[in-house]
């Protein structure tokens, strides 16, 4: 009997020494109870490891950093922090921008005007001594301008370069553009205009003739989407008065002719220019459309000046 009580005390005592190592082991911390950010990590000691991990920056935010311009010799890392400046604050270099624009003088009468820079090309024309055209650039020994519509090369060696201030109106300089291209576009009275001064597109109209008013209300029309009207008389009436003192490159200016002088108010007005600057203007009258510097009998002419831009 003694022996059992013996073996029963000791199984007993077994149980509480197992219940007992159970329980202490249930409060002791472990690997998986550590809080996340201190998981695989050996020491706190070097803390900048965590700092250092809250600015990586994943795969699709990289994808949102617009790439710098090779031009920069920069490139942009996985690992920038986001205290680093935007790619917008990084200042790229600006082509200047030219505020003359050029044209060329022929210094000799019957100057060809050909279809390419040599004389093996074909010709288009002939310039007459003191006509004036846009220079778009010098290729080798010739000067590249517009011709009735086209591309054209006059030599170098006769003509001269003629610079004018551009406006910094940026529509006024596109309408004068539309008029460069028709330099020596033959001048026809009466010919087909480009729209009904609405808009409206007219059947029988050709880049191939214009008279003073057609050429005006084509330039506005293709260069500022402005519709003017169908004659001088009416494009008179439009814009904004300017005072002749004030004018402005891009400003037109109406005048009175032989035929109209001695009628009174508006009939009087019987032709239209755009101005260029430094006495210049851009027209068509008589002959062709032509770039010209206004004569004190021009002058003499005088009306009205309107600004449509």
């Amino acid at each position: 009997y003694c022996m059992k009580n013996k073996k029963l005390t000791v199984f007993l005592a077994s149980i509480g020494t197992l219940c007992l190592l159970t329980a202490l082991n249930a409060c002791s911390p472990s690997a998986n109870h550590l809080p996340p950010i201190l998981e695989n990590t050996e020491s706190l000691e070097n803390s900048s490891v965590l700092e250092d991990s809250s600015f990586e920056i994943s795969s699709e935010e990289e994808t949102e950093i617009p790439e710098i311009d090779s031009s920069t010799n920069n490139s942009i890392s996985s690992s920038v922090p986001e205290s680093s400046p935007p790619e917008s604050s990084v200042t790229q270099p600006s082509t200047p921008v030219s505020t003359k624009a050029q044209y060329i003088r022929c210094t000799g009468n019957r100057v060809n005007i050909r279809s390419g820079a040599g004389t093996e090309f074909s010709v288009l024309g002939s310039a007459e001594a003191g006509t004036m055209y846009a220079l778009i650039e010098k290729k080798g020994n010739w000067y590249k301008t517009y011709y009735r519509n086209k591309a054209a090369y006059i030599y170098a060696s006769y003509a001269q370069v003629v610079t004018l201030e551009k406006s910094n109106n940026t529509q006024a300089e596109k309408v004068i553009q539309e008029g460069y291209k028709l330099i020596g576009t033959p001048y026809v009275y009466g010919a087909v205009r480009l729209h009904n001064g609405e808009g409206k597109l007219l059947s029988g109209f050709t880049v191939q003739k214009f008279d003073c008013s057609s050429l005006i209300q084509y330039m506005f029309y293709h260069g500022a989407a402005k519709n003017l009207g169908m004659h001088t008389r009416a494009q008179v009436k439009q814009g904004k008065y300017v005072h002749p003192n004030n004018l402005q490159r891009g400003d037109c200016i109406f005048f009175t002719n032989e035929d109209r002088q001695y009628n009174s108010g508006i009939e009087r007005v019987g032709h239209v220019a755009i101005y260029l600057g430094n006495n210049y203007i851009l027209h068509t009258a008589s002959d062709y459309a032509r770039i010209e510097k206004m004569t004190a009998s021009r002058w003499n002419f005088y009306i009205e000046a309107r600004r449509f831009v």
